[in-house]
């Protein structure tokens, strides 16, 4: 897969050793505004506190009026959880966090 191929392949902690290919622009986007607001410990904070802060500095582009933010939000979860980047912190409802480990 080159730089310049339109699309990235994904993981899914739920699917392990699932892999599948998905728009690269708007995977980096998403991740991109993701882990800025992961806090760096746990307890985290909820999926739903994450896309409320970080709707606002999605490209519009991309995601015009956060159309299909959700979606996007949960394919960068899961498969930065699978790289263990981001970890889910006790039980329900789910609360991420970042590690230390680089993206």
């Amino acid at each position: 897969m080159s730089d310049a191929d339109p699309k990235i392949e994904i993981e899914s902690v739920t699917s392990p050793h699932h892999v599948q290919r998905v728009d690269k622009a708007r995977f980096i986007a998403m991740r991109d505004a993701l882990l800025p607001v992961l806090p760096s410990e746990a307890p985290g904070i909820s999926i739903a506190e994450a896309k409320a802060a970080l709707l606002s500095d999605l490209s519009q582009e991309l995601f015009p009026g956060g159309e299909k933010a959700g979606w996007w939000l949960k394919a960068v979860q899961l498969d930065l959880e699978a790289k263990g980047v981001i970890e889910r912190s006790g039980k329900g409802p789910v609360r991420l966090f970042k590690t230390e480990k680089p993206t």
